[in-house]
C-alpha cells in the first residue's frame, strides 16, 4: 500500500498519525488546570500558585456556565441569553478596569477565565434552587449573599496576585462584586 493511503486510512483509524498529540491537547484543555483552579475556587484562603492562570482555559468556565443554565432551567428560568450577556459584557467591562488601574495589565481571555471558574459559588446557589423555593425576597437576599462574598473574594484574590495589584484590592473588589451580584439575581429571581 501506498504510503498516503496508509496516513489517510490511519486518520480515520484508532492509531492516530506517528507523533501525533492527543485531541485534549490539541482542543487546549487540560484536567489538571481545571481541577487546580476549580479547588483555588473552593478554598480561597490557600495561596495561589499564579503559574496556573498563565494559559487562559476556557473550558471550566463554558462548563460553569451550562451547569449554571441547565440549573436555572430545570427551576423554571430559561435565561441562557441574559447569563451570556451579563458575562460577556460584565467581562469586558472589568477587563478595561483591571487594564486602567494596573501596570502591566492582562488580556481579555484570562480576564474571562478567572471570572468563569470564580461563578462556580453561583453554580452551587443555583443547585440550590432546585431544591428550595426562593419566594420571599428576604431568603433570596440571605442565600445569595454568601456565594457572592466567596466569588469576589476569590476572583478578587486572583486578579490582585496575577496583577501584583495588592494595595487596590478594595477597587478591584468592588466591580467584581456587582458582577456576581447580578448573576446572583438571575439566579434567585
Amino acid at each position: 500500500m501506498p504510503i498516503v493511503e496508509r496516513s489517510w486510512l490511519a486518520a480515520f483509524g484508532t492509531g492516530g498519525f506517528p507523533n501525533e498529540s492527543p485531541l485534549m491537547e490539541e482542543l487546549g484543555i487540560n484536567f489538571q488546570h481545571i481541577k487546580s483552579k476549580t479547588l483555588a475556587v473552593l478554598n480561597p484562603f490557600k495561596p495561589i500558585d499564579t503559574e496556573i492562570y498563565d494559559d487562559a482555559d476556557m473550558a471550566g468556565p463554558l462548563l460553569f456556565i451550562l451547569v449554571l443554565g441547565t440549573f436555572l432551567l430545570l427551576s423554571g428560568k430559561s435565561q441562557f441569553g441574559y447569563i451570556y450577556g451579563v458575562g460577556l459584557l460584565g467581562t469586558v467591562g472589568i477587563w478595561a478596569i483591571l487594564n486602567l488601574m494596573s501596570q502591566g495589565g492582562i488580556d481579555v481571555m484570562r480576564t474571562a477565565s478567572i471570572l468563569g471558574y470564580c461563578l462556580l459559588p453561583i453554580v452551587l446557589l443555583g443547585s440550590l434552587g432546585l431544591a428550595v423555593d426562593f419566594k420571599s425576597g428576604q431568603l433570596a437576599a440571605a442565600a445569595a449573599l454568601l456565594p457572592i462574598a466567596w466569588c469576589t473574594y476569590s476572583s478578587a484574590t486572583m486578579f490582585v496576585s496575577v496583577l501584583s495589584m495588592s494595595e487596590q484590592r478594595l477597587l478591584v473588589a468592588y466591580p467584581i462584586g456587582l458582577f456576581y451580584t447580578s448573576f446572583a439575581l438571575l439566579t434567585v429571581f
